[in-house]
């Protein structure tokens, strides 16, 4: 055998050697590609499963019926309560750090110190009284409250422009400015709530400073367009004056850990002018320019030591007696000294209930039942002066009383009231016709209509009866509108 026949014979027996591998490859790429096809229809059917189900969506939003949408069904106050402190609180928290590795580096006006300027609600609400009353001036015996309705015919009591907001992750901030016309129509503007609430303190600890109203009982820290009723409680307006309780100041509290709701409250406050009216409150000038409060000129007492500030204890619990009603209660007091005298001092306690009856199948919070309640009683030293027009002595002024409310939300937008007040007193040497003082007694019904959650229309009746002026009847129709978020009030 030749060579070239040997390297014929070669090349035979290896040529099917050589094919296996090629034969494996072609194999390999038709598997893949069959693959690719597989995934390639997959991924059209769920693509055009997509368009078939958006192209439907979009045929069902273009038909006529959905030109105009169903308006949502209205929130309940107490949804909208919390939505309102869900984004409150949710603010106020400090924005999680995001990676170093992964972030760019911000500048330091985005860093998380101003994180709290995300957020600032903005309100402005109006009330609107107008009616009728047996008695020729309403303001001067009947209606002393700042914000009740003061006189026959149309009256403007209350615009308040609002604003809250978070500070820092540390503070929220609160403003009340208030603007009332008087029986002129002339407009006076009051800073009525200022102040600064801490978000982090450690120790279920929260403390709050600057312009408030004090937490005693339930009503006085609320605004009027929180009432349930047009006029504020007789015994309030006896205790605080027409402004209410409060001052410039500082309030800590403490939720404690118990398994019901229990917080504390101590606030320190100035105590000084007529919005602190049973404390070192100057009072009004007489006919001789002489400033008198119960009879007595008034000195100008100055800041001596901590003796002379005013303290406001408060506690406060909530029950949950079923899975449909709520009950809290609550006990108060203030302690200070009052501009009558050197040494004279005030006491005032308290007592509160609030009940809350609302069914587990309750529409849009409706029907609901709540009872509140509170008493008052105030001990006031009145010092002597012998330089009166009429000599006075030394005495003590004691006044107690208490209102007692129930409201019946029957239906969605509609709620009626009725109010009991009582105020009494012992006799006073100096003048016996002083209207904050002597037996009073009022009967209130009230009709309210919410034509929304920012507006109200209520009309009440009050029957008064009081030592100084006998018996009245008044009827007045409130209108309340409201612009803007405002802060959530607390339950």
């Amino acid at each position: 055998m030749n060579f070239r026949n040997i390297i014929v014979c070669v090349s035979l027996f290896l040529l099917p050697v050589a094919a296996f591998p090629a034969e494996d490859q072609v194999q390999q790429l038709r598997l893949q590609l069959q693959q690719l096809k597989d995934e390639f229809e997959k991924s059209r059917q769920q693509q055009q499963q997509q368009i078939e189900a958006l192209t439907k969506k979009l045929e069902v939003l273009s038909s006529p019926a959905a030109v105009a949408p169903t308006p949502a069904p209205a929130r309940t106050d107490e949804q909208q309560k919390l939505e309102q402190e869900l984004a409150a609180e949710t603010a106020a928290r400090p924005p999680s750090q995001p990676s170093a590795q992964n972030s760019p580096t911000l500048p330091a006006a985005a860093s998380g110190a101003h994180a709290g300027s995300s957020y600032m609600n903005i309100s402005f609400g109006t009330l609107v009284d107008a009616g009728w009353s047996s008695e020729t001036d309403p303001s001067a015996r009947l209606q002393l409250g700042d914000h009740d309705p003061i006189k026959r015919g149309f009256a403007l009591r209350n615009a308040e422009l609002s604003v809250d907001g978070a500070v820092d992750p540390y503070f929220k901030g609160f403003a009340n400015i208030v603007l009332k016309l008087d029986k002129n129509n002339e407009t006076s503007i009051e800073l009525e709530e200022s102040y600064l609430q801490s978000t982090a303190l450690p120790g279920n600890l929260q403390l709050k400073a600057g312009q408030y109203f004090a937490s005693f009982g339930r009503q006085n820290p609320q605004h009027p367009h929180t009432w349930a009723f047009v006029d504020q409680p007789l015994i309030l307006t006896r205790a605080f004056g027409p402004d209410g309780l409060r001052g410039i100041g500082t309030q800590l509290s403490w939720l404690a850990p118990t398994p019901f709701y229990t917080e504390l409250f101590l606030s320190v406050l100035d105590g000084q002018g007529g919005t602190a009216f049973s404390f070192r409150n100057p009072g009004e000038p007489d006919a001789a320019g002489v400033s008198r409060f119960a009879g007595r000129a008034t000195l100008d007492r100055t800041l001596r030591g901590p003796g002379d500030l005013l303290y406001v204890p408060r506690v406060a619990s909530s029950f949950e007696l079923s899975d449909t009603q709520t009950l809290v209660a609550g006990l108060s007091a203030a302690f200070g000294p009052n501009d009558t005298g050197s040494h004279t001092r005030t006491e005032v306690y308290g007592a509160d209930l609030f009940w809350k009856w609302k069914p587990a199948n309750a529409s849009q919070g409706f029907p609901y039942v709540t009872w509140q309640t509170e008493a008052l009683y105030r001990r006031f030293d009145a010092g002597a002066d012998a330089l009166a027009p009429v000599p006075l002595p030394a005495e003590t002024l004691r006044d107690y009383g208490f209102y007692s409310q129930v409201v019946y939300g029957f239906v969605p937008r509609w709620n009626a009231g009725l109010r009991f007040d009582y105020a009494t007193g012992n006799d006073p040497v100096f003048d016996v016709s002083d209207p904050f003082r002597g037996e009073r007694q009022r009967l209130s019904p009230e009709l309210t209509f919410f034509p929304s959650e920012f507006s109200k229309i209520r009309l009440q009746y009050n029957f008064d009866h009081g030592a100084l002026f006998g018996t009245a009847h008044s009827i007045w129709m409130q209108l309340e509108f409201s612009l803007g978020a405002h802060a959530a009030h607390k339950y």
